[in-house]
């Protein structure tokens, strides 16, 4: 059973805004009880407050901590897909494999407002700008083999040109040319999380991302979703172990032990994703009383296999398989 942990780190008016202190103790604190991974939310715009933007918060992360993976969200309206697939490539490598990208499909217009978009994009073209702009960061982390840099300074070679890939990309939306000038992930790629599905994005979900992220609540509800993606990702060809499925669970101070083993239960869910706030009692709740009865009950503490994000949650290596 896998677990992790989405903190959102935005705080309304009520609340203090976290410090890196706050944020990095809590995450090793995460970290020592066997958590997977902490996602890093992220919007460019809003009526709350952020102290960091997501991915430079993993990038200092990733110096105080050695075994947890580290996502963040990152809108595919806010970047360009040649520089968000570089940031996370470079990401990848500063933490040694423990990266991944968390890719919400659903629009914000108050983000849309901030580049260029004040209108958004028409609903029939949302789907398929998204899609394409995740094929395309797909795409340019697979543009460098594993064995194309070859640093060869006595022979003058940088790397091995039949290693190296060229994108080429000319699509409905983007044009890119590739490859990165970033090298291969220590993990083939970062782990691609999709969440915020509506039902027809779940056939895209389902043949590109390595975890899902769920919002039904019930049992049923959840089992439904589930058993949906699973049938989907095989009929485009994939493995059964290489989609994991994670419900969110909002948890403010009892853990609720009985209602999670019946949604594991039943849901056929690989594990739970917990939901907190930006709220520094919510954290030490959970640190000091769900965390512990979690592992009391064996529902935390048996995570991080291997080295990678990927290890830890049973993928194989590059994604999509």
């Amino acid at each position: 059973m896998h677990l992790a942990i989405s903190l959102n780190i935005a705080a309304t008016d009520e609340q203090a805004v976290l410090d890196f202190g706050q944020i990095s103790a809590f995450v090793r604190e995460a970290e020592a009880a066997g958590v997977d991974m902490v996602i890093i939310s992220d919007v460019a715009d809003g009526p709350s407050t952020s102290p960091f933007e997501a991915t430079t918060l993993l990038a200092a992360l990733a110096t105080v901590t050695e075994k947890i993976g580290l996502v963040a969200g990152a809108s595919t309206l806010a970047h360009q897909p040649y520089n968000l697939a570089r940031r996370f490539a470079s990401l990848d490598i500063i933490s040694h494999g423990r990266i991944g990208w968390n890719a919400t499909l659903r629009q914000d217009p108050r983000e849309a407002a901030n580049f260029s978009r004040p209108e958004g994009f028409a609903d029939e073209d949302s789907g398929r700008r998204a899609a394409e702009y995740i094929g395309i960061v797909r795409g340019l982390w697979r543009g460098w083999d594993a064995d194309a840099l070859l640093f060869d300074k006595a022979g003058g070679r940088f790397h091995d040109p039949d290693r190296m890939h060229f994108l080429d990309h000319k699509g409905e939306f983007f044009a890119v040319r590739g490859p990165l000038n970033v090298a291969r992930s220590p993990q083939d790629a970062p782990v691609l999380l999709m969440s915020g599905l509506s039902k027809t994005d779940r056939d895209f979900a389902s043949r590109v991302a390595d975890v899902i992220l769920i919002e039904e609540q019930s049992g049923e509800a959840a089992n439904a979703a589930t058993a949906d993606l699973r049938r989907r990702a095989l009929a485009a060809g994939r493995k059964s172990e290489a989609l994991k499925v994670l419900p969110t669970v909002a948890i403010k101070s009892e853990p609720l032990i009985d209602r999670l083993r019946a949604l594991l239960g039943s849901s056929g869910c690989d594990g739970f994703n917990f939901v907190l706030p930006a709220d520094v009692a919510a954290l030490e709740s959970f640190t000091d009383r769900v965390l512990p009865e979690l592992q009391r009950h064996g529902l935390a503490g048996r995570g991080q296999q291997g080295a990678t994000l990927r290890a830890h949650l049973g993928l194989g290596a590059g994604g999509a398989k």
